[in-house]
């Protein structure tokens, strides 16, 4: 089967799509046939080696080295992921061959490739019954890391909630997912994402180019950094009494749920939660996927059809 093999950590250019043996499942595993999957932020910063900066990048090096190879990741690439189970291991019994599912796999990965064998475990979940292959694979990252941060925060009806960088994967589901709990959502973009932001819900977007975080009115009860470019010192100002900053350049990971992944299945066929996809390209193009998502200009997800 083709699959997504990294040489090493660094640029794109590490990845390449090979010819390897089809997994072969174990009695608490699912084998999926991968229609859909997605290059998000997570999986760039896994191949780039990338944890950030100061202690926290330090560590996360250190966590991402041990858990995924010393030298290079051990295993094929890719973490979220649609497709069809085609094989079901004598222990399984949440699903049948033939069920649609999505699905995030963790450390397990293997996400870029035609076939995906996963535990039992992982979050995995039937897709919702309105998405398109491409439609699920897009929701899981994004409105996954929304829920559990935005929950972390208390976020709920009545509450003002300010979404710092609207537009990425984690960004589109925030302001849909804030909104959704019953908040009140205002978030900050750049000029090209300002009409996609409302669209997704919020009542007022600032254009960072033109605003100034200190010149924002109001006060919030939550500020989520959905792009982890704002500090809790900058976004201290932003805060009501009694206020919560959260964001998503912390040693704090979100946790990868099932039952979340239900719920967001249940939002999306209820029309509360659209899938925001940039672009899509094919397995082939794994390289060029990945130099795109590297620009930072994505709006939403980027698939990849497989």
């Amino acid at each position: 089967m083709k699959a997504v093999i990294a040489k090493g950590y660094g640029a794109p250019e590490v990845l390449s799509v090979e010819e390897v043996a089809k997994p072969t499942i174990k009695p608490n595993e699912i084998l999926v046939q991968v229609k859909a999957a997605t290059v998000n932020s997570g999986d760039v910063r896994m191949r780039a080696l990338d944890g950030g900066s100061g202690v926290k990048g330090f560590l996360s090096k250190i966590i991402i080295r041990l858990l995924v190879g010393l030298r290079k990741p051990k295993r094929i690439q890719g973490s979220i992921l649609a497709g069809v189970v085609t094989e079901v291991g004598d222990s399984v019994t949440r699903f049948k061959v033939g069920d649609e599912v999505y699905a995030m796999a963790g450390f397990s990965f293997g996400a870029f490739a035609e076939y995906c064998a996963l535990p039992d475990k992982r979050a995995i979940a039937l897709k919702p019954k309105k998405a398109s292959f491409k439609e699920a694979s897009a929701i899981p990252f994004g409105g996954n890391t929304a829920l559990y941060f935005l929950r972390k925060a208390g976020v709920g009806k009545g509450k003002k909630v300010l979404i710092y960088g609207s537009t990425g994967a984690v960004g589109t589901s925030a302001v849909q997912v804030a909104k959704y709990l019953g908040a009140q959502v205002a978030a900050v973009s750049g000029p090209d994402g300002i009409k996609l932001t409302k669209e997704l819900g919020a009542s007022k977007v600032y254009n960072y180019k033109e605003t100034d975080l200190e010149k924002i009115s109001g006060k919030f009860d939550v500020v989520f950094d959905a792009v982890g470019k704002i500090s809790k010192a900058k976004a201290s100002g932003l805060l009501a009494e009694g206020g919560k900053y959260v964001t998503v350049d912390s040693l704090d990971v979100a946790k990868e749920s099932s039952a979340d992944l239900e719920e967001l299945a249940k939002m999306f066929d209820e029309g509360k939660l659209v899938a925001t996809i940039d672009r899509t390209f094919k397995i082939d193009d794994i390289v060029e996927a990945n130099r795109y998502v590297d620009t930072g200009r994505k709006k939403g997800s980027v698939v990849i059809t497989i």
